[in-house]
This record gives structure tokens, sequence and C-alpha cells, in this order.
């Protein structure tokens, strides 16, 4: 998945200034206790970043 097109997802489910604040603030233990951004920023496919996203605010699995 291509950041722009992980961009687009999180505003869209979630709107730009609350997936700002969650990419920044929520740390993930699905992603090894970093925030989204943290993750990213080393490396991890934004994918992994979108699906760990949904799971946390149960997001239907269909529109992963």
């Amino acid at each position: 998945m291509r950041l722009t097109e992980f961009a687009e997802l999180t505003e869209a489910e979630f709107g730009r200034k609350r997936a700002d604040g969650l990419l920044t603030d929520l740390v993930l233990m699905e992603l090894g206790g970093r925030t989204g951004r943290e993750a990213i920023e080393q490396g991890v496919d934004p994918k992994l970043v979108w699906r760990a996203l949904c799971r946390e605010f149960d997001v239907p699995p269909e529109r992963w």
C-alpha cells in the first residue's frame, strides 16, 4: 500500500484531524508498542498499520 492510499483511507475513515492524532499519539501493541507514525517511519508497511488501526477501532474487515 502506498502512503498516499494510506493517508486517503485513514482520512476517510477517521477524519483528517483525528487520523493525524491517532497516528501520532495512539500506541498500538500490535505494532510493537509504537505509534502508527513511528512504525511507518521505521519501515513497516502502511497496510499493516492500516489493519492495526482498523482492528483497534472495530472497523469492519470488508473496509480494509
